[in-house]
């Protein structure tokens, strides 16, 4: 297979950012990633004892499709939020400070006041977390493949940022990556990755990301088509490298050490 496109969302159920590569860290997450979080009043979470929360306890596009209608991007060198709304910018935050977290809460409970269960405060994940819907989601592989087969079941052209996967990968049959749990995948970079689960799909693909209506029902289209609700595959980095647009990713059996003991 071959990487077709990167993304990163820095905000948990924001926009996706489209980037041009990816440096891949050992044991590590998809570089820039769900950094951050806004909860949907008291979630609970702890920074300096982070533990793995559901994701209805924040913002997220599950129940929250109107986030759909914000375009957002993430200033790493400024650490500012930047939200635009009918084509201009309405906001721009600096994450790192007090007035900065004050106006975005301010900017949501004004944008969807009707939707909120309390304060939206940000919340930012320390260095060995990040604001996964799985616990063991440290980056995503979305087949186009796959979702073009879908589409073509439902007799539309389906967005693949629907699934708001990090790399989208082609050359690969319809579906195949679901076979892949358990393989390792490899880079000439010297990248290596170990599929580790199937991503379950919920309710957050039924929202079109460019209009923010939803108007589909995956989840329930795929059961009915494939008998199962999965669309995509989480993976984890073994060994560092880079991605790329038209990187090759080659499929291998998992690599395995031969104990011979000692004559």
């Amino acid at each position: 297979m071959r990487v077709a496109s990167l993304y990163r969302y820095p905000v948990k159920g924001l926009s996706p950012e489209p980037v041009q590569s990816a440096s891949l860290s050992t044991g590590g997450f998809f570089p820039g990633d769900r950094l951050f979080a806004i909860e949907n009043g008291p979630s609970g979470f702890d920074p300096a004892a982070p533990v793995h929360q559901p994701k209805i306890k924040y913002l997220m596009l599950m129940r929250n499709e109107s986030l759909a209608r914000l375009q957002t991007r993430y200033d790493d060198e400024g650490r500012a939020l930047v939200i635009r709304q009918d084509g201009r910018e309405t906001l721009r935050a600096d994450m790192t400070t007090e007035d900065g977290r004050a106006a975005l809460t301010a900017f949501f409970e004004r944008f969807m006041p009707d939707e909120l269960r309390g304060k939206p405060q940000l919340l930012t994940a320390p260095q060995s977390y990040r604001f996964m819907d799985s616990r063991s989601g440290y980056m995503s592989i979305i087949n186009l493949a796959s979702v073009a087969d879908l589409g073509n079941h439902l007799g539309t052209r389906l967005d693949p940022l629907r699934f708001r996967g990090n790399v989208m990968v082609e050359g690969l049959a319809a579906w195949a990556e679901n076979d892949l749990v358990g393989q390792e995948l490899s880079t000439a970079s010297g990248l290596r990755l170990r599929v580790i689960k199937r991503i379950e799909r919920c309710a957050a693909t039924n929202v079109d990301p460019q209009t923010g209506a939803r108007d589909l029902q995956i989840p329930k289209a795929l059961m009915k088509t494939y008998g199962h609700v999965d669309c995509g595959i989480y993976c984890e980095i073994l060994s560092s490298g880079t991605l790329t647009a038209g990187t090759h990713i080659e499929i291998r059996a998992p690599q395995t050490t031969l104990d011979l003991g000692v004559a």
